[in-house]
């Protein structure tokens, strides 16, 4: 039975392939190799499975020999992240790791030009107790991004040094805020989700801000652990992980887990028993991730329903009951409401495309 992995936006498949169709590529073979049928990229409301995403990035980088994708105004060679990792990896603390880190990447004219801020002028800088309860730190990009395909390398740059930062100190470190000194992209209402903070668009400049007293953490990975990090990089780090998270993380792997064992999901009383809180609290803290508890249902359904077509052979009648509609023409109507499309013509499309059986290596 199929789980319901998350699923990406079309507009993130675009951005992708930005930089590669800058340097006029032809994008077809390289949707093919991830089994994403050319079609859906038309399609504003489409979204494509996990499994698809990382095939598309091995695809790119296959092709691009560049651990940027193209996406940057100059590439990046393969095993440069790695080693950059390897640098970092035996300092004493996460703020001397991530400054190594910064002046490694400072070496390679054309590369990202990083900054860590240790607190800002109303805490105070670092002689004046920045690790103090309440100080914060920020970590910024300060390159003059202005290309779309400049723009989506912004944005994974500061979700992988948010996501290896976690990593490192073995916790999910909580973003208080993140700022991009560019327009709102066509996906902007997935970055909550991506950062799970407040996010704004038009700054001036890009990066996000955490506590500053996370940078006295002492790192807790060894060789082993990077040697098994990198073998999925980047999407090991793209991908969100457990290290401690938002309610609604919480929220939505509950009714993950309830949807594979019923195709009823549980109620907002149930769940709120279950993370021992009240209906009342629950709410006002979904609110706060930016989220409902009927959003995150629909959401958990929506993926399962793409995921299970894309991915399965299960009949569509049987795949909407395992869902919990109590009618195809419901599940007909939610699917087309979610995607622009019925569920028949997305398999149609999928199969087309060859999807192989099972999910790809590395999906999560």
């Amino acid at each position: 039975m199929t789980m319901a992995r998350r699923t990406i936006t079309v507009h993130q498949v675009r951005a992708l392939l930005s930089g590669v169709r800058r340097g006029g590529a032809d994008i077809v073979p390289l949707l093919q190799a991830a089994q994403i049928p050319p079609l859906l990229l038309g399609d504003a409301r489409a979204r494509v499975t996990t499994a698809q995403f990382i095939r598309l990035f091995h695809a790119l980088y296959a092709l691009t020999d560049d651990e940027f994708l193209g996406l940057g105004p100059q590439p990046s060679r393969p095993g440069t992240f790695a080693m950059m990792c390897q640098a970092s990896l035996h300092c004493r603390d996460l703020g001397a790791a991530i400054e190594r880190g910064v002046r490694f990447y400072g070496l390679f004219p054309g590369g990202p030009d990083l900054l860590l801020e240790r607190g800002g002028p109303e805490q105070g800088g670092p002689e004046s107790g920045a690790h103090r309860a309440g100080a914060e730190a920020a970590f910024i990009v300060r390159n003059d991004f202005t290309a779309e395909e400049e723009r989506f390398l912004a944005e994974c740059l500061v979700i992988i040094w948010h996501r290896l930062c976690s990593w490192l100190i073995g916790r999910r470190i909580a973003l208080r805020w993140a700022t991009f000194a560019f327009p709102p992209p066509p996906y902007a209402d997935e970055y909550q989700q991506l950062f799970g903070c407040p996010v704004r668009f038009g700054a001036e400049r890009t990066g996000a801000g955490f506590a500053a007293h996370h940078l006295g953490a002492p790192l807790v990975r060894d060789e082993t652990d990077l040697a098994l990090m990198l073998r999925r990089a980047p999407f090991e780090l793209l991908s969100r992980r457990a290290y401690g998270t938002t309610v609604a993380e919480q929220v939505r792997r509950a009714l993950v887990r309830a949807l594979g064992d019923s195709p009823r999901l549980p109620e907002l009383g149930e769940t709120a028993a279950r993370l021992a809180v009240s209906p009342a609290t629950l709410r006002r803290r979904l609110a706060v991730d930016g989220t409902s508890y009927k959003e995150l249902k629909d959401t958990v359904r929506r993926d399962a329903a793409i995921v299970g077509l894309a991915e399965g052979d299960e009949p569509i009648a049987e795949l909407a009951a395992r869902l919990g509609f109590s009618e195809d023409t419901a599940f007909h109507r939610a699917f087309r409401r979610w995607t622009g499309t019925t569920p028949g013509a997305y398999r149609l499309l999928s199969h087309e495309a060859g999807f192989p059986e099972g999910p790809a290596t590395g999906a999560s």
